[in-house]
């Protein structure tokens, strides 16, 4: 008979203070303990000052006389030294004592713990005022975290005035920090732009001078076979070059934008991807309600020219794509690209989305694509401020989803 393993409780941390709770606190605190301190000492010093018996009066140059009271209703008290006059004099004295004491420390306290509350509440609206620079870096701090691309949110800046304290000098380095990372980010995008710009010139007099060497008459068949070789690698390298040119372009902030229909959009994709459809064996089905969004038709439109030409390449003999449009009366708007094709593990989809990840694929002449058409989407949908979600089909394949901001009616 096995032993179970014993499972203790997982402990809950208990929840941490705040720090303008934590400032409140211990301003109050201070406030409280240094009131207490106060009211002890007055109390100390009112208790040795008042008396504690009722001393009788002297009268100077009167000697032989004696002190004489009177009581409330005026009748004389001839002997003062009467020991019941003394005990009742010696009462009355304990009862003053007794009774300022007493409303020293319970008025007194009332009144400390009425200023205490004042307090903290100013030390409350204190407290807010000198870590609202703290919030403010704190929020920025987040949205650049939640931003859907790593880059994507590096052009804010806290820019926070006021005088020039430790606090200001905090938001200073970070938007430093951050100017640093979006320059560094911005130059990589216009290096790959400008590398890849660079490279299609000689990918193209390659091509030309390829062709011409592969139908000139006196080309021998091995020729012509090294050329059509070399025109294929070539043909990768050019897609490669205009895929990196698209990204590059794509992970760019979206600037203008314009009322686009993605379901005319994906119409016109199915109409021009028909051929290549009827080719592979793969039957169409599209499902295209209006869809109104804003962005950049010609990035819109490659995103769908990606889906779409993804599901007709990694599919299977007599298989099918389903092209669908959407947009809810207040949510975002969809498109959904399912397929058939081979079976796709869960933890394999998110390396989809990588650029040159290819599964079932090497990075070969003769694999399909340049690897880059899922990271191209994803780029293009975040520049939209959307995001592009996959899931695998239990019987093999994918349905790709992209999500956008549906369009503002009145904008």
């Amino acid at each position: 008979m096995t032993a179970l393993p014993l499972r203790l409780p997982r402990l809950r941390r208990p929840a941490r203070l705040s720090i303008r709770v934590r400032f409140t606190l211990v301003y109050g605190g201070l406030f409280a303990l240094a009131g207490i301190v106060l009211l002890g000492v007055t109390y100390l010093l009112m208790r040795t000052r008042l008396p504690v018996t009722f001393q009788l009066p002297t009268l100077p140059g009167d000697a032989g006389k004696r002190a004489v009271f009177y009581t409330s209703d005026r009748h004389l008290i001839p002997d003062a030294s009467n020991p019941d006059v003394v005990f009742y004099l010696d009462s009355q004295a304990a009862r003053i004592r007794h009774t300022a004491l007493t409303s020293l420390l319970t008025q007194g306290g009332i009144a400390l713990a009425l200023v205490a509350a004042v307090a903290v509440g100013l030390g409350w609206l204190l407290a807010g005022r000198m870590t609202a620079p703290i919030q403010r870096v704190t929020e920025t701090a987040r949205r650049i975290a939640a931003a859907p691309a790593a880059d994507r949110g590096l052009h804010e800046r806290i820019a926070l005035g006021g005088p020039r304290d430790e606090l200001r000098e905090l938001a200073d380095t970070f938007d430093a920090m951050l100017a640093r990372l979006d320059h560094a980010f911005d130059g990589q995008r216009r290096f790959v732009a400008n590398a890849s710009h660079e490279l299609r010139t000689p990918l193209t007099l390659n091509r030309a001078l390829l062709e011409l060497a592969a139908h000139r008459r006196t080309a021998s068949p091995d020729v012509q076979e090294l050329a059509e070789t070399l025109l294929q690698v070539n043909a990768r390298h050019e897609r490669l070059i205009n895929g990196l040119l698209l990204l590059a372009r794509s992970e760019q902030e979206i600037t203008e934008r314009s009322p686009v229909d993605l379901a005319e959009v994906a119409g016109h994709v199915l109409a021009q991807a028909a051929e290549r459809a009827d080719a592979a064996g793969v039957r169409v089905r599209s499902e295209l309600a209006a869809a109104p969004v804003r962005g950049d038709p010609v990035l819109l439109e490659r995103v769908v020219q990606n889906l779409v030409d993804n599901a007709i390449r990694y599919n299977e003999p007599a298989g099918w794509i389903r092209v669908r449009t959407a947009a809810g009366p207040a949510g975002p708007t969809t498109v959904t690209v399912s397929n058939t094709g081979p079976v796709i593990p869960t933890y394999d989809i998110p390396d989809l989305f990588e650029p040159f990840r290819r599964l079932g694929a090497d990075r070969s002449a003769a694999a399909p694509g340049a690897g880059l058409g899922l990271s191209i989407v994803r780029s293009i949908a975040r520049a939209h401020r959307g995001e592009v979600a996959a899931e695998a089909r239990a019987g093999g394949g994918l349905v790709l989803t992209v999500t956008l901001p549906a369009a503002d009616p009145t904008g």
